[in-house]
């Protein structure tokens, strides 16, 4: 089950990475960037692109060799700031678009996912 879930968070962040590097001003406004300097560009594809290709390749690294806690771990560091981050700002500045919120949904499923799994090791 941890292999399964740490496999799909793999094939999200791949899938997010290159929706990023292959319709930067698609996504963007999706978000709610509503326009990018060359520099914010640079920025945009380096985080949204290149980083969470690298998260996807971490995720499916530690399923492939069964390092299992390890991603959860990593799945823990990474959801639970950026849950809460996207909590406050939710609050803060509701509403938000529509993708924002599958963003922010989907977040908060895989840190629940997270935790349960992380809980089910520890009941074992």
């Amino acid at each position: 089950m941890t292999a399964a879930y740490l496999y799909l968070n793999a094939v999200l962040y791949l899938l997010l990475a290159g929706w990023c590097t292959f319709a930067p001003a698609h996504t963007a406004a999706a978000v709610g960037y509503a326009s990018l300097t060359r520099s914010g560009q640079t920025e945009y594809l380096t985080i949204y692109g290149g980083l969470q290709l690298g998260l996807a390749f971490l995720f499916a690294w530690f399923a492939w060799t069964q390092q299992l806690r390890t991603g959860l771990v990593l799945a823990m560091a990474l959801y639970l700031p950026i849950v809460l981050y996207r909590s406050a700002a939710l609050l803060r500045w509701w509403p938000v678009e529509s993708t924002t919120m599958m963003l922010a949904v989907t977040e908060w499923l895989m840190l629940a996912a997270a935790l349960w799994l992380w809980w089910q090791g520890r009941a074992s």
